[in-house]
């Protein structure tokens, strides 16, 4: 388990789930390479899973450990706070996309995976945010 140049927002990771045969194929393809999640990306994961899908915790734990396994887990400290705050101020993001940003760049990433945030555009000249499900 390592990171890479990949960070997987959480929309990503819950395509795992979709009835949409087409993303959930292209998520499971995505996470299957590796990357970087953070722990916002399983605790927003888990609060989906169980509220919206129903799913039992057993169930969750049985979809985030294999994720778990291939992708490198960014903490959510102090300073990631801190950088989401400058984030969310210069790129007029919300607090949670901020956080999601802040945790890529600490971790090294060039790439952010989201369906939810603005397809191409770059932060701070280092991460890229890629919708991973847009027509090619």
């Amino acid at each position: 388990m390592n990171g890479s140049e990949d960070f997987f927002d959480t929309n990503v990771v819950l395509y795992l789930l979709s009835a949409d045969t087409a993303k959930a194929d292209r998520a499971e393809e995505l996470l299957a390479l590796g990357g970087t999640i953070s722990v916002q990306v399983l605790n927003e994961f888990v609060a989906v899973a169980s509220r919206k899908l129903r799913m039992s915790l057993i169930e969750i734990r049985e979809v985030l450990t294999p994720i778990r396994a291939v992708c490198a887990v960014e903490p959510i400290t102090v300073e990631t706070h801190e950088r989401a705050l400058h984030i969310a101020d210069r790129y007029g993001m919300s607090i949670y996309d901020a956080l999601h940003v802040s945790a890529a760049l600490l971790a090294g990433c060039e790439t952010l995976h989201s369906e939810d945030m603005q397809d191409g555009q770059v932060i701070d000249r280092k991460l890229t945010i890629r919708n991973p499900f847009a027509a090619a």
